[in-house]
């Protein structure tokens, strides 16, 4: 049986999250790292090196086991995705890329300053699907 990762990428509040949850496959995002006991999101900023190695080795744990995975992260730089690409590889799952353009708001607070640093920075990844 086929298994895809599924990578969705995108500004804070482009609808990421809300994608992921209607695909049929196990979902990891590094803000999951930060939802404490009582489902809050307290983030912590000298957290975020192992939010997404918690994410990485939570995507490896379910490839490994043949599921399909998304993973709903901003992944703003070209650099961000290839560690997945390279899992992805490793376990022989089909490999994908979504790229959310829309505009929500984002449930996290990000400012509006902050967003326009991230979309300066932004990359294109070959074979991206647009919505």
């Amino acid at each position: 049986m086929a298994f895809t990762l599924t990578l969705i990428r995108g500004l804070p509040g482009s609808g990421k999250s809300t994608l992921a949850k209607t695909l049929p496959a196990q979902h990891f995002e590094a803000d999951m790292y930060f939802i404490n006991e009582q489902g809050e999101y307290v983030y912590q900023a000298d957290r975020i090196t192992a939010a997404h190695e918690w994410c990485q080795s939570s995507v490896e744990q379910a490839l490994a086991q043949r599921q399909s995975v998304v993973v709903s992260n901003t992944f703003v730089r070209r650099w961000e995705i290839v560690p997945y690409l390279k899992i992805a590889q490793r376990y022989g799952a089909k490999f994908e890329v979504i790229e959310c353009h829309k505009q929500y708001g984002n449930i996290h607070g990000v400012g509006p300053a902050v967003i326009a640093k991230m979309k300066k920075r932004w990359q294109e990844w070959r074979n991206a699907v647009q919505l």
